[in-house]
C-alpha cells in the first residue's frame, strides 16, 4: 500500500481543571479527553521518486513547516532515514483553528500512526506517543486512541470510558489564543486535585472548564453562543476554546436543538467516542 486516507477526530475535554502553575511555565491539568466521530481527514501518499516530507494543499494561516502534520513525519522519519521514501501529506479539513478540539494534535496523531503503518517501522505506541509529546501536549491521547483522564500538563493518561452520548458543538466565529487564556491574570489555578475513581471517570457533569470565565471575558462571541446553548441544558467550553458543547442523550435530540439555532452559527452533530475512530480504521486495514 502507498496511500491511505485515514480519520483525524475531535476531542472534547469533558471537563479542565487547573491545578497550578508549574516552574516550567506550564500549568498543572486534570481533564478528560472524550474523541468524536467526525474530524478532519489525513491522506499520505508515498512517493519513491521524490525523497522528504511535503504537504498538498495550503492551510490559511498555517505554513507548511509549522504544520503538526508534517513536523510529525519529519520526526518520524528520524526513526530511519536510510529507508524511509518520501511522503506527500494531504489534510481535508473540518475542524477549526483555535476550536479546543484539537484538529491539529489530531493530525499529528493521525500522520505518526499512518506512517509507522506505511512505512513498516512497527513502533510501538508509547514510542509514538513519545515522538508527539515533543510536538504538543495533547498528542499521546490521539496516538493511544482512548478516552482518558489526562495530568501532568495533559500526557500522564489513565483509560477513562465516559458515557457515548451525543454532543452539539458550536464554532464562535473568533480564534482563541491559548497563551493569552494561561497567562490571564483572572484565570483560576487552584483547583484542588482529585482521586481518580470509576465515579470520576464516568461523571463529569459536576466538574468545570477552568478556563471558561476568562474565555467569555476576553470573547464576547463564546458568551453569546453559550448562553443560547445554556438554553437547552449545560453547556461547557473545550479545551481553552472557542467551540461549547451540549451533551444529549441521542441524535435525534441534538439535531432538534441544532435545526433550532440563529442564523450564522456554525457547528456540527456528533457522537461521543471512547475508541478512537482512527484506531478503527487501522484495525480494519490490518
Amino acid at each position: 500500500m502507498t496511500r491511505i486516507t485515514l480519520p483525524s477526530p475531535a476531542k472534547l475535554n469533558l471537563f479542565l481543571h487547573i491545578l497550578g502553575r508549574r516552574p516550567d511555565g506550564y500549568h498543572e491539568l486534570q481533564t478528560l479527553f472524550q474523541f468524536l466521530d467526525y474530524g478532519d481527514d489525513v491522506t499520505l501518499s508515498l512517493t519513491p521518486d521524490r525523497p522528504g516530507v511535503h504537504m498538498e494543499g495550503a492551510i490559511p494561516g498555517v505554513p507548511a513547516e509549522d504544520n503538526l502534520a508534517v513536523r510529525a513525519a519529519q520526526a518520524l522519519a528520524q526513526k530511519s532515514p536510510e529507508s524511509l521514501c518520501g511522503v506527500t501529506i494531504r489534510i481535508h479539513k473540518r475542524l477549526p483553528m483555535g476550536g479546543g478540539l484539537g484538529g491539529g494534535s489530531s493530525n499529528a496523531a493521525t500522520t505518526l500512526l499512518g506512517l509507522n503503518y506505511l512505512w513498516g517501522l512497527k513502533l510501538k505506541l508509547t514510542e509514538l506517543a513519545d515522538i508527539g509529546l515533543a510536538l504538543g501536549a495533547d498528542v499521546p491521547v490521539f496516538v493511544h486512541g482512548q478516552a482518558a483522564i489526562a495530568e501532568g500538563v495533559g500526557e500522564k493518561l489513565t483509560p477513562a470510558f465516559p458515557p457515548e452520548d451525543w454532543f452539539l458543538v458550536l464554532q464562535p466565529d473568533c480564534n482563541i489564543n491559548t497563551g493569552k487564556i494561561f497567562s490571564a491574570q483572572g484565570l483560576t489555578r487552584n483547583t484542588p486535585k482529585m482521586t481518580i475513581a470509576p465515579a470520576f471517570e464516568g461523571d463529569a457533569s459536576r466538574y468545570r472548564n477552568d478556563c471558561e470565565d476568562t474565555v467569555k471575558e476576553l470573547y464576547p462571541e463564546v458568551r453569546q453562543s453559550m448562553e443560547w446553548l445554556t438554553q437547552f441544558g449545560p453547556a461547557r467550553l473545550t479545551g481553552t476554546g472557542a467551540c461549547i458543547f451540549g451533551r444529549f442523550p441521542t441524535e435525534s435530540a441534538a439535531r432538534i436543538i441544532w435545526e433550532s439555532k440563529p442564523s450564522g452559527i456554525k457547528g456540527f452533530v456528533a457522537k461521543g467516542v471512547n475508541r478512537s475512530p482512527l484506531h478503527t480504521k487501522l484495525t480494519e486495514l490490518k
